[in-house]
């Protein structure tokens, strides 16, 4: 049996990878393909606004926040956040939590002047700044919650910073319970939580757009977006609609909150059984663990290559660390059943036993 913990793209549930293998031959019995419907047709019109209506409901979130699926990923929003949102004269507050954020960081500078407000660099993106310095001026704060590569995550948020926030969630978007109202704009990447690759979730406080003073290219402007319904252009249609399959799917689960006390559980056991391994190394703090990224080492790299092999003999597929930090990586995301988890953890006790 195969387990993925891929970090993304990632592991799917079940259900949905049958469904939408269903529609590629034969999309709601119409006899066409989802692969060749046109997207402004009613086919798939349906499917957009029951996405969108999903993700309302899911964060529940009110009406001045629109619902986005764009193309262009997590990436593209580095830079199209700053070009709707930072004035060239005006300031933006970023935090640098780590590659992801830093990525943000370098796409905001070509706008605007960027004010880091907390970092974790001197500590190599083990831990998350707790101590914001956020100008009132700023144009907005930028955090990056959940850093896949450094394994990382924000646990307390800057609510009450004083300036609108905005959040990149690519990799634990509809994970946990959050007051999503009180960002003014999150986007995502799906493949991580809530679909396949080539779609991009974006929510945004309409009440912050149309206040910059630059020109903004048609396809880049988020006005524009809301105004067709995230049909200014062609969508990536597949993408939408297995993002939709899995948003049900989440539905069906008991919404964020039944979800997250899964979750909780599933790094818990994870987090305690990588504990009691003496020459298993965990470096993240504590409190600033990330439940969808675990990462770790081990205190003999010839211990790593037998665990490695051990890994790919049974079934589990993308255990392998992030090239820039090494070691091994277990992501966590929704759809990672519990039995996967167990099957790491009986592979690490027999591991342990032999290696100890």
């Amino acid at each position: 049996m195969m387990h993925n913990f891929n970090a993304g793209p990632s592991v799917l549930p079940k259900e949905v990878f049958q469904q939408a293998s269903e529609a590629i031959l034969n999309f709601n019995n119409s006899g066409l393909s989802i692969l060749e419907i046109g997207h402004r047709t009613p086919l798939f019109e349906d499917v957009m606004n029951e996405a969108r209506s999903l993700v309302k409901e899911l964060m529940q979130l009110d009406d001045d926040h629109e619902v986005l699926f764009l193309h262009g990923g997590a990436t593209t929003q580095f830079m199209q956040v700053p070009m709707n949102l930072l004035n060239e004269q005006d300031v933006a507050a970023y935090t640098e939590t780590g590659t992801w954020a830093g990525k943000a960081i370098k796409e905001a500078k070509l706008f605007g002047h960027v004010e880091i407000v907390g970092s974790s660099k001197d500590t190599n993106y083990t831990t998350m700044p707790h101590d914001l310095a956020v100008p009132g001026t700023a144009a907005y704060l930028h955090i990056t919650t959940n850093e896949t590569i450094a394994g990382t995550q924000w646990h307390h948020m800057p609510y009450d910073c004083g300036v609108p926030i905005v959040a990149d969630m690519s990799s634990d978007i509809l994970s946990r319970v959050l007051d999503f109202n009180k960002f003014d704009l999150i986007y995502a990447g799906a493949q991580k939580n809530m679909g396949a690759a080539g779609v991009n979730l974006v929510i945004v406080n309409k009440n912050i757009l149309g206040k910059v003073n630059r020109s903004i290219p048609t396809i880049l402007d988020y006005r524009n977006h809301i105004k067709e319904g995230s049909m200014l252009n062609t969508p990536p249609v597949f993408a939408v609609y297995v993002a939709m399959l899995t948003l049900r799917w989440l539905k069906a689960q008991g919404g964020v909150a039944a979800i997250e006390a899964i979750n909780n559980k599933k790094a818990e056991v994870l987090y305690n059984a990588l504990e009691a391994i003496p020459f298993i190394k965990l470096p993240i703090a504590k409190e600033d663990r990330s439940k969808m990224n675990v990462v770790f080492t081990m205190d003999d790299p010839q211990k790593e290559a037998i665990f490695m092999q051990l890994c790919k003999e049974n079934g589990m597929y993308g255990v392998k660390g992030h090239r820039s930090v090494g070691g091994f990586r277990i992501s966590l995301y929704n759809a990672l059943t519990m039995s996967s988890v167990e099957a790491m953890l009986s592979l690490l006790n027999e591991f342990a036993q032999k290696n100890g």
